[in-house]
């Protein structure tokens, strides 16, 4: 019995470690792929006329800011899932 329990409480926390664990490469996921459109939106900026550079250059800092929110809670998952 007492093998038992202890095996189920290893489960738990193994279940927890792999869900944290995948909350933080997620999220990384997620900060890459806002930092590649950022480039492509810089990319864009460079290479267009007046109004639509002006267009490519905000939705580039839109997605500065999404890679750096995703970047943060990815940090933060990691770090609950060292704990």
């Amino acid at each position: 019995m007492k093998t038992a329990l202890i095996a189920l409480t290893i489960a738990f926390a193994a279940f927890g470690a792999h869900a944290q664990a995948t909350t933080a490469v997620k999220e990384a996921g997620k900060a890459t792929a806002e930092t590649t459109k950022q480039g492509v939106e810089n990319a864009k900026a460079a290479t267009s006329d007046q109004p639509a550079k002006t267009v490519h250059k905000v939705k580039a800092k839109v997605h500065k800011a999404k890679a750096k929110k995703a970047a943060d809670a990815s940090k933060a998952a990691a770090k609950e899932a060292v704990k």
